[in-house]
């Protein structure tokens, strides 16, 4: 894959985790799973309404993924979709921007227009 950024969804007190620590080690998922989950843009949408139904003010923040060489693994997962896997820490260094997912009023994650 060519992707230039992959998305993680953290909950706001992981993302403060990773702001007063500089890394983020992975939620526990990723710890079970060995390696941090990411999504692209166009995949972000559905891991929001699969993975974090109902959690308001989500962090979703933007990962470039340059300075992980292969580090990223692009894995099958949903429905055979490639998804951009982080086997290693993620660094607050790589967080290229961030926007909080907020429910609208249809109960589903409000994502930036144009996203």
């Amino acid at each position: 894959m060519s992707d230039l950024f992959a998305y993680k969804i953290l909950t706001a007190d992981q993302y403060a985790q990773l702001k007063d620590d500089g890394v983020f080690a992975g939620a526990p998922v990723d710890l079970a799973d060995g390696y941090i989950h990411m999504s692209t843009r166009d995949q972000a949408a559905e891991t929001a309404a699969k993975h974090f139904a109902g959690q308001d003010r989500l962090v979703m923040v933007m990962v470039d993924l340059a300075p992980f060489g292969e580090a990223i693994k692009w894995e099958e997962s949903r429905g055979g979709a490639l998804f951009p896997h982080l086997y290693g820490d993620l660094p607050l260094s790589a967080v290229a921007g961030k926007v909080v997912l907020r429910i609208g009023e249809d109960g589903l994650h409000q994502f930036p227009a144009g996203f």
